[in-house]
């Protein structure tokens, strides 16, 4: 929206003192003309706006064009800063929204905290797209209209008509009962009921939604995170769990026991590896654990899995084996 738009020119302005008109088109993602447009648009408002020309010139405000909310203290400032580097807000929707948002917190603390909490937030890095062994986290897209009629459902209390396409099912339409969204590393997932029972379903699984007018049937209140407590604890119940016995080396133990579903037991050898019995979603699940420790592991139990790594590091011998 413009007004939206306008502000954020502002603001943009404020912090940065000058900008071409190239620079805040980039910034506000439309054109340079459209940027032209709203200059005259602040101009014609009373808004200080003035244009310097030359190489370095661009559009600046007249010095002392701001207001201050005394109500920030300089870490109160940097917490939602911080805050607001989170990828909760893109996953549902909500990243053009918090961008302005922050530009908002920043341009309204007092001078003398602006510079050092937006400083301090620079040194600040939350969930990055990668780890140190540079494996990426992997996001998941969902449409900007679909994510708006969840989240208006969510909040608005409304029941809602979802295409979900589950997994290995054709896509079929549903009425649901929304409760809250959850996102966990990158990928969203909206928590509701149908007919009475609790159901999860992944945002990036939903193909077109739409907000009903219907009230929807769910309690004032939620405790979310016990609610999403409950429902991994289900999800982990259910399925083809496999129990398997493994050495480990004690350095590569974390590695396993973060990809478990549980341990069920542990003790250490003579030698100082330890012997663990855990829980896997799966035989793939399983397969797949205790193969990425190469060495550092040795599946004990069951003979199905130990006749698997096997085969599969025969593969391997044989592909890279040296030809006579």
């Amino acid at each position: 929206m413009r007004a939206d738009r306008l502000v954020s020119l502002v603001l943009l302005l404020r912090q940065h003192g000058r900008l071409s008109a190239t620079a805040l088109a980039r910034e506000l993602e439309v054109s340079t003309r459209t940027v032209l447009r709203d200059i005259e648009a602040l101009s014609a408002a009373g808004v200080p706006v003035y244009a310097e020309r030359g190489r370095h010139g661009g559009f600046a405000l007249l010095p002392g064009f701001q207001t201050e909310l005394t109500g920030l203290n300089h870490d109160e400032a940097l917490a939602l800063l911080v805050a607001g580097s989170r990828r909760g807000a893109q996953v549902f929707g909500l990243g053009s929204a918090l961008a302005s948002a922050m530009l908002k917190v920043v341009d309204a603390l007092p001078e003398s905290y602006r510079a050092t909490a937006a400083g301090a937030a620079e040194r600040l890095l939350i969930d990055p797209e990668t780890d140190l062994l540079a494996r990426r986290l992997v996001g998941e897209e969902v449409p900007d209209t679909v994510v708006a009629e969840v989240r208006g459902a969510v909040f608005a209390g409304h029941k809602l008509r979802i295409h979900y396409a589950a997994v290995d099912q054709a896509p079929k339409w549903r009425t649901v009962d929304p409760i809250g969204l959850v996102t966990v590393r990158g990928q969203g997932y909206l928590l509701a009921t149908r007919s009475g029972a609790d159901r999860t379903y992944r945002l990036s699984r939903v193909l077109a939604a739409e907000e009903l007018d219907e009230p929807a049937q769910r309690s004032d209140r939620v405790d979310l995170d016990r609610a999403w407590q409950e429902r991994s604890t289900r999800f982990r119940s259910g399925g083809d769990q496999v129990t398997v016995l493994v050495r480990v080396h004690p350095e590569r133990r974390q590695d396993l026991v973060g990809t478990a579903l549980a341990v069920l037991a542990e003790e250490a050898d003579a030698d100082g590896w330890l012997r663990l019995e855990v829980t896997f979603q799966d035989s793939r699940h399983a397969e797949w654990a205790v193969w990425q420790l190469a060495t550092n592991a040795e599946a004990l139990t069951p003979q199905w899995l130990r006749d698997s790594l096997r085969d599969r590091a025969a593969a391997i011998a044989t592909c890279y084996g040296v030809s006579s």
